[in-house]
């Protein structure tokens, strides 16, 4: 028996235009769309469907992207294609803990436009940096993040992609190290803060206060946080995930590790690109992956 996951990307793979055959095609994705923009007092078509300034924007591309992606969520289960379990990279996580039954889409939705205003403005720009390294050992990059204060590891995508986070001159000096320490490629990423780095402590403890005030619901399936790249099963440890989340590594290997050990053997990536297809690809190929990321992507799955 086949068991399926739900995956759900971060912020990066946003695109304009995301959604708009979904939302033409499905009443309930327009339903989702008009009441999310109801809600935050935009106009979510516009930001998501329509070229724009903004939805490149941390404050905006997380509340566009999680709509997006639970969104399609909708009409794929409608059509009866359902997960045994879900994660999500990052701000995707809020999305894999709605369709697990979580949280009301339209909390997450509200949650991540708090989130992602906080992650924007938290830091004065020029102040965090966040740099991906390519091509060299996690156990390197460990060491080397290490002996440089004000730098740690954002994201553990995939073998040979790794993202480095913190204090701009110290992720610029630990860049340094790695090319030195052989790393193929260093790139530092065009992002608007230092995200899963301790400089956001400030942005966490007010993310806090915002998940105190939102219900959350018993989960009908798991999923895997990114925290510690385990299934979560009681929906209380919820929270706590995800003020942590804010601070701390992403574990997306070791979560696709994880999910595949248990017996998971079809992943279906669910929003715009292909990036969690592509970081599965150096994971392990034997297992299949799907996107949905349009009404075509849709049609082939069903």
């Amino acid at each position: 028996m086949s068991k399926i996951a739900f995956i759900y990307p971060g912020q990066g793979a946003q695109k304009c235009g995301m959604g708009a055959d979904f939302y033409e095609n499905s009443a309930s994705v327009r339903k989702l769309f008009d009441e999310a923009g109801e809600q935050l007092g935009l106009d979510m078509k516009a930001l998501c469907f329509e070229e724009n300034d903004l939805l490149d924007q941390t404050e905006y591309t997380q509340a566009a992207m999680v709509t997006t992606c639970l969104a399609m969520t909708e009409v794929l289960m409608e059509r009866g294609v359902k997960p045994d379990i879900t994660a999500g990279l990052s701000l995707g996580e809020y999305a894999a803990i709605s369709v697990a039954g979580g949280l009301e889409p339209i909390d997450a939705i509200r949650l991540v436009r708090k989130r992602g205003i906080l992650m924007q403005h938290t830091v004065p720009a020029g102040e965090g940096a966040m740099c991906a390294i390519l091509g060299l050992d996690a156990e390197k990059i460990e060491a080397a993040t290490a002996e440089i204060e004000g730098v740690s590891v954002a994201n553990y995508n995939c073998p040979g992609q790794i993202v480095i986070t913190g204090k701009t001159k110290a992720v610029e000096k630990a860049a340094e190290h790695l090319k030195e320490a052989g790393a193929k490629r260093t790139v530092m990423l065009n992002v608007s803060g230092p995200f899963h780095s301790t400089l956001l402590l400030p942005a966490a403890k007010e993310l806090e206060m915002e998940l105190d005030k939102t219900e959350f619901h018993e989960l009908m399936i798991p999923y895997i946080t990114n925290v510690t790249a385990e299934a979560v099963t009681d929906v209380r440890k919820s929270p706590g995930l995800l003020v942590t989340q804010l601070t701390s590594s992403v574990r997306w290997q070791q979560s696709m590790e994880k999910m595949i050990a248990d017996g998971v053997d079809t992943f279906i990536e669910i929003g715009p690109g292909k990036t969690l297809a592509g970081f599965m690809k150096k994971i392990d190929r034997s297992v299949k992956v799907c996107n949905v990321a349009t009404w075509e992507d849709l049609e082939k799955i069903i």
